[in-house]
């Protein structure tokens, strides 16, 4: 879709003064995305008087990049808590996978749409509304109405407003496909003092063409919300844009590393070209080549002239004559590795990862504490990309929630408090974290209620509830039925596996193991035999407790 004719279209019909010079850096970003841009990876060698047009070998390393944040920051464990019951079930449905959610595919969509966010520099979740009835001009609620979501990249965002950096207005194109012909949908969002004001347009896109067409079945033309929520929530990676002219768009996560992409290209592109012209070759003379009954030299065919060439005259070595000569050129494995592995650690810095993300020669076991070490840098860039999901899922789930309370008519509560819960064990000692918030409960920091909603992901009535009626989730937090700690040496200061106490030293080393295989820097059987000699259980416990049974 050719985002420049709508915002001139935009221009023409409304009057605004939107520019296009933008977009071509997300162009770029997205060939990168693709991990092919032509002007790099494409390049031309001449051959005798032939000029032959070659492409560049490409690890495609801005994929995964915006892929691994995309994994970092929401995948199928982060948890979206709604303190209201029929909110949440609304929401998400009694298991958690149903809902509105689960209608959407959100999860899969989700992640998705962070990944293409961190190579265009912005995102945007667009709630929609189908099946909407009007009475007059008011819109009337519908039990038959359904809410959806929209996932779009930059290429589909046009600013209007921006106020301290926030996009308050804004126009989204999308393309849609019906039976081979190419439609653009288009719906504006403006705030007026009554509220978000909502408008949709439908175009027939042919030869870069845009011409009006009629609105899809069930789709407004005009909707006034009256509320001031707006039913979008836009993000980006946390980083400051330094291009100007952004009108409010984000900055892709490798913007300031395009140098580095190319360098892992070009020294993976000289890897690949070392294996391709390595070959062994074998030079003999031209007084060994046969002649056909027509007196033709028979000489290799294609294929094999990659192996055999002939030269004029008999090859002399150390003064002698020489026939044949072998030649078995230099790979050059180990240099080319660690110049790949150098141009990693730099994307990598560049990235936010830290020099350490992208290893291929790691197979060293590390302590827990040096594990957690070498991570510092991801998990500070991770707590700060966090801030800017948090933000957009709470204003997705506010705008899903009112429109299923004003539009479908639910019983449900758009201002009821949101949680998100990140998965974050990949980059975080979570049960150093876990064994920190127990040390807190005991010394009076936090409440029992307060650790089941931050670990089990209840809201707040029911694990207040559950505190109350289940005594053996006080005895697994370490209290006694009174809520009194118990002893040192039974549970205060030491971990507990299969009956058997651990001390500090042992917990570390037991949750360093499992950080590593869960990392897959050891084998499953590597890990089984560090647990059995690091805390002293039977090699048969030591599967069980890698595999969650114990």
């Amino acid at each position: 879709m050719n985002i420049r004719l709508i915002i001139d279209l935009l221009n023409k019909e409304k009057g605004y003064i939107l520019s296009s010079d933008y977009y071509a850096n997300i162009d770029t970003w997205r060939d990168w995305w693709r991990g092919f841009h032509k002007p790099f990876h494409e390049f031309s060698e001449i051959s005798g008087n032939t000029r032959k047009t070659r492409k560049l070998y490409t690890l495609k390393m801005g994929k995964k990049v915006c892929e691994d944040w995309a994994a970092i920051l929401l995948n199928e464990k982060t948890e979206i808590v709604v303190d209201d019951k029929a909110s949440a079930e609304f929401l998400q449905g009694d298991d958690g996978t149903g809902g509105v959610f689960g209608k959407v595919s959100f999860w899969q969509k989700g992640n998705e749409l962070v990944e293409k966010a961190f190579y265009s520099g912005t995102g945007a979740f667009v709630v929609k509304l189908d099946g909407m009835k009007l009475q007059g001009k008011t819109i009337i609620k519908s039990p038959n109405a359904a809410v959806r979501i929209d996932y779009l990249t930059a290429h589909n965002i046009i600013p209007l407003t921006v106020k301290n950096g926030v996009i308050t207005e804004a126009a989204f194109a999308s393309e849609v496909f019906e039976k081979g012909k190419k439609f653009v949908y288009l719906e504006i969002h403006e705030l007026s003092e009554g509220g978000y004001q909502i408008s949709n347009r439908y175009f027939s896109a042919e030869n870069d063409q845009l011409k009006s067409a009629s609105l899809p079945e069930g789709v407004l033309p005009l909707i006034n919300t009256g509320s001031d929520i707006p039913l979008f929530a836009i993000f980006g990676p946390n980083i400051v844009n330094t291009i100007p002219g952004s009108n409010g768009l984000g900055m892709s996560i490798y913007a300031h590393a395009i140098d580095n992409l190319m360098g892992v290209d070009l020294a993976f592109n000289n890897f690949c070209r070392d294996f391709k012209l390595g070959g062994k070759k074998v030079f003999y003379s031209e007084s060994l080549v046969r002649t056909d009954e027509n007196g033709n030299k028979i000489t290799p065919d294609d294929v094999m002239q990659q192996l055999f060439s002939v030269v004029e005259a008999p090859l002399r070595e150390d003064g002698k004559n020489n026939m044949m000569t072998e030649y078995n050129p230099d790979l050059r494995v180990t240099d080319n590795k660690d110049g790949i592995q150098a141009q990693l650690d730099y994307l990598s810095f560049k990235v936010g990862f830290g020099t350490k993300h992208y290893q291929f020669n790691s197979g060293q076991i590390v302590t827990a504490t040096q594990y957690t070490g070498d991570k510092q840098e991801l998990i500070q860039n991770a707590s700060k990309h966090y801030i800017v999901i948090e933000r957009a899922l709470k204003q997705l789930v506010k705008a899903i929630l009112w429109a299923g309370k004003e539009i479908i008519g639910q019983p449900i509560n758009p201002d009821a408090k949101i949680t998100i819960n990140f998965e974050d064990s990949y980059i975080i000692d979570k049960e150093s974290e876990r064994l920190r918030d127990l040390q807190e409960i005991r010394d009076g920091l936090m409440q029992k209620w307060e650790y089941r909603v931050k670990w089990y992901g209840e809201d707040e009535e029911t694990a207040k509830k559950m505190i109350g009626v289940d005594l053996t989730d006080d005895a697994l937090l370490g209290f006694d039925t009174q809520g009194n700690t118990p002893p040192e040496g039974e549970k205060g200061g030491t971990t507990e596996v299969q009956g058997k106490a651990l001390n500090g030293a042992q917990t570390q080393s037991l949750i360093a193991i499992m950080g590593q295989y869960s990392a897959g820097q050891i084998s499953e059987g590597q890990a089984i035999n560090l647990i059995s000699t690091a805390i002293g259980v039977s090699k048969d416990d030591a599967a069980k407790i890698l595999r969650g049974d114990l």
